[in-house]
């Protein structure tokens, strides 16, 4: 290779390394978008965020393309949490803070996987209406991304809550699948996914492991979960 061979593929490299950075940032700021948006019950928004082929994995459920996705955020939360409204309600807090995002470009630039975390505070105040309630809860996000039209947006929330607990009693105190899991489909469940994820996950005090969508960032090889004490406790 020619010295000026050898600089033209270098500038190549420094250009595809500098466009993944710069993918790397429009993914976070999606990301961390979508906790602020949820945070404050701003429904109409977070479906926004999705790909029209965009879906949701949660409580065990897989809510496909857009209509899936709004039959999640819109007709299920958006009725539930805010009555109806797009947008925060007197006294319901809802806080999913964004955590330890690992973000990996796929070398073509078209797709990409996040892992991350959120730890929420949520419930209703006693002086609002409704039932009051106050909880803690946890969980890890395995994430698709794709880029559509030189734009980055959601292709897969994948939201796994791994514990939950009461404000007065904490996580030590949580009765067995205390939140739980979705058992019917669409439509014969109007609010229901359209699909179940398997294979099934258990809610604390399981604690599986959700695969890394990475390998190990030193040596390279595959992230071994050994979850065969993961749910020892249960009787099922």
């Amino acid at each position: 290779m020619t010295e000026l061979a050898a600089l033209e593929a270098r500038i190549v490299k420094l250009e595809h390394d500098l466009a993944v950075q710069q993918d790397i940032d429009q993914i976070r700021r999606v990301q961390y978008t979508y906790g602020y948006l949820i945070d404050k019950s701003q429904y109409n928004e977070v479906v926004d965020l999705f790909s029209e082929d965009g879906e949701v994995w949660f409580l065990g459920g897989i809510y496909r393309g857009k209509a899936g996705v709004r039959r999640l955020y819109i007709e299920r939360f958006q009725k539930q949490f805010t009555q109806g409204h797009n947008g925060p309600r007197y006294g319901w807090l809802l806080d999913h803070p964004q955590l330890q995002m690992v973000i990996d470009v796929a070398p073509d630039r078209k797709t990409a996987t996040v892992r991350g975390r959120s730890m929420m505070q949520a419930g209703l105040h006693e002086s609002a209406e409704g039932n009051q309630r106050a909880w803690w809860e946890g969980g890890i996000y395995d994430n698709r991304y794709v880029r559509e039209d030189g734009v980055w947006k959601l292709q897969r929330l994948g939201y796994f809550p791994f514990w939950h607990g009461t404000f007065a009693d904490g996580w030590a105190k949580t009765p067995i699948d205390y939140i739980p899991f979705t058992k019917v489909l669409y439509p014969e469940d109007p609010l229901g996914p359209d699909a179940f994820v398997e294979p099934r996950t258990r809610l604390w005090p399981a604690t599986d492991i959700v695969p890394f969508p990475y390998p190990h960032p030193v040596t390279g090889e595959p992230i071994v979960c050994d979850n065969s004490r993961a749910r020892e406790g249960f009787k099922d």
